[in-house]
């Protein structure tokens, strides 16, 4: 484990006690935004839709645009929310994961929307989530029969597992704190130059965005829309 995924995993109790918020139920909240739209973000589906019609059609093309899209996004939100020292981190590290989360969860049900799964199927949504912890992640948790397969399994299950949802929001949620704090210290704390935090808040954000719209791009094989 890298330095600052240590860090991030030692102050991420600390900080989900700051803010009590950041647990399953945010990462829902969250998820349910991203498919629904929220202010000015249309739903994932009609972004998807667009990103199709102005690719004429392409469904591979218009997944490279909404990958390309939201990694921008996140590299925006990432630079603006981890600017500042440590005295301001409790107040902007849930902002970083809410707009992060939402961001993310967007991405991938785009994408999923494109390859023809239904957004309203919680089985898809548990898989939207699954994604959001990252190939690695998954493939490890698969392994040690943690998570009962790979996205695009779960997904094609024969019922939805409740626990499931439970635990992926869960799960998400401790990893999103752990990305944040640890990035976040990294640059504050390593160079001492707040300005730095913004930098490196956005190459990260951006980079694991862009690693889980490739990881969603390979794992979601077309399906038949209904």
């Amino acid at each position: 484990m890298s330095v600052r995924k240590r860090v991030g995993a030692a102050l991420a109790p600390k900080v989900t006690n700051l803010a009590p918020g950041l647990t399953s139920s945010f990462v829902h909240q969250a998820l349910d935004k991203a498919i629904t739209g929220v202010g000015p973000l249309p739903s994932a589906a009609s972004a998807a839709d667009k990103q199709l019609h102005e690719q004429d059609g392409d469904v591979e093309r218009a997944i490279h645009e909404v990958i390309e899209n939201h990694v921008r996004y996140a590299g925006a939100q990432g630079f603006v929310t981890n600017i500042g020292g440590l005295v301001t981190l409790a107040v902007t590290v849930p902002v970083n994961l809410s707009g992060l989360a939402l961001i993310q969860c967007r991405m991938v049900a785009g994408i999923a929307h494109l390859r023809g799964y239904e957004l309203s199927d919680p089985r898809t949504r548990d898989a939207i989530l699954a994604c959001l912890l990252g190939e690695e992640r998954i493939l490890r948790m698969v392994k040690q029969r943690t998570l009962p397969g790979t996205p695009m399994e779960i997904a094609a299950a024969a019922v939805h597992d409740p626990a499931l949802d439970r635990l992926l929001g869960t799960e998400v949620a401790a990893e999103l704190v752990t990305r944040a704090t640890g990035k976040r210290l990294a640059a504050t704390v390593g160079r001492r130059i707040p300005v730095v935090g913004g930098v490196v808040g956005a190459s990260t954000d951006a980079f694991v965005t862009w690693k889980i719209g490739r990881y969603v791009d390979r794992e979601f094989l077309p399906r038949k829309r209904r």
